[in-house]
């Protein structure tokens, strides 16, 4: 399992190692003042021997480069923030399909739809259900009948 802190902070940890080893310290002593296993001292010492100050820097995380760039991800959300109308879908609704179409159509980049979500959730836009309203719902006719017949209806509150 892959320590806590970023890739500069284990690398100052290896060469705080390091030092406190030139200095005569154990690796047991070592380990229990860092607060790291005791073997992953010994193979830090190994590898600054074998390799010196190389053999313990930070190495990028391991993984897939994204395929959008930073860059690419700022022009999304603007596309994003327009609506998907103006994007040429018939409705405002965005779903995972049509961000991917977009993508695609946009900046060449072919998402699979499961993973539209992670990337929205990484440009910090979550999932939003619309409010369903029927087709045929009359607003003027409800608040006419609000302010009309409701008051008739409504139980009067009795001391």
């Amino acid at each position: 399992m892959r320590p806590y802190g970023s890739p500069e902070q284990l690398e100052f940890r290896r060469k705080r190692a390091v030092a406190l080893l030139k200095q005569g310290y154990q690796p047991v002593e070592v380990a229990r003042q860092l607060g790291v296993e005791r073997r992953s001292v010994r193979r830090w010492k190994a590898s600054y021997l074998q390799e010196g100050l190389k053999g313990i820097q930070a190495r990028p995380a391991a993984g897939r480069p994204p395929r959008l760039s930073p860059r690419e991800k700022s022009q999304l959300e603007r596309a994003l923030l327009r609506g998907a109308v103006a994007a040429g879908f018939p409705s405002d609704l965005w779903t995972c399909p049509r961000v991917a179409a977009l993508i695609e159509a946009r900046f060449g980049v072919c998402y699979h739809v499961d993973h539209i979500g992670r990337l929205l959730h990484s440009l910090g836009w979550s999932p939003q259900k619309p409010t369903r309203r029927a087709v045929e719902r009359d607003e003027a006719g409800i608040q006419r009948w609000l302010k009309q017949q409701w008051p008739g209806i409504k139980k009067k509150r009795t001391n």
